[in-house]
């Protein structure tokens, strides 16, 4: 049950059991994400382990500053070769769950996509990932005065929500975390469970154009929802 001031109840339905595992937009999975880090991190080879092997080298991991950067000496190890203007980026990542935005695009033909690098037109999908909101002893969660602001629609960027598989009591969806996540099932799991179609037509679409164009629609039921708890909470 929802907390009667929650954004949730706007609707009918929010989540709801999938009799399919396919995927579609407002489907729940799981999907190992990235923290998202303000200072990224790179991997610059030093120098390779032992001078005859090519598949072993000796790595320093340090703050990559975009503007000090200067292109390295691509060292001859097998397993960190780059092309001009690349390098290596590390990241922490946690299998989370994951609310689908936008599934599987129109396949580019195989005649289309001769001559060059397949991986140039791959399929993603784009997801949200939550975080627990919950402070116990494995997380470190978020502040309750917070939580209760962003449970009444204050910020575009965060949608709390309670999950049906489990896990912390309140979670927190990430708008401003979309990223792609590869198409293949190897790189996802389903939960089993799916927003409802109401749900993402009257709260997920506009919350989405409400990131992007920095407001709502005037017809929109998340602004009617606003203005109701701002009448009652101040």
């Amino acid at each position: 049950m929802y907390p009667i001031d929650s954004v949730q109840n706007i609707v009918t339905s929010w989540w709801e059991k999938c009799s399919s595992k396919e995927l579609k937009k407002g489907s729940l999975i799981y999907a190992f994400v990235p923290h998202v880090d303000q200072v990224p991190i790179t991997l610059t080879p030093k120098g390779r382990k032992e001078a005859e092997r090519h598949d072993k080298a000796i790595v320093y991991i340090t703050p990559l500053r975009i503007k000090d950067y200067r292109p390295k000496e691509n060292l001859p190890v097998a397993a960190l070769s780059l092309n001009e203007g690349e390098l290596w980026t590390a990241y922490r990542a946690k299998k989370r769950p994951c609310l689908v935005l936008v599934t599987e695009q129109p396949k580019v033909d195989d005649e289309l996509r001769r001559d060059m690098p397949r991986k140039l037109t791959s399929p993603t999908i784009l997801v949200a990932p939550y975080y627990g909101a919950d402070k116990d002893g494995k997380r470190a969660g978020y502040n309750p005065q917070l939580v209760e602001r962003i449970r009444h629609a204050e910020y575009p960027q965060f949608l709390l929500d309670q999950l049906p598989i489990g896990g912390p009591k309140e979670s927190i969806l990430r708008f401003d975390h979309i990223q792609p996540v590869g198409s293949h099932y190897y790189a996802y799991e389903h939960s089993g469970y799916s927003l409802s179609d109401e749900a993402v037509e009257l709260i997920i679409d506009d919350w989405l154009k409400w990131l992007l164009y920095g407001g709502l629609p005037s017809d929109s039921f998340l602004l009617d929802y606003q203005r109701e708890i701002i009448s009652i909470y101040g």
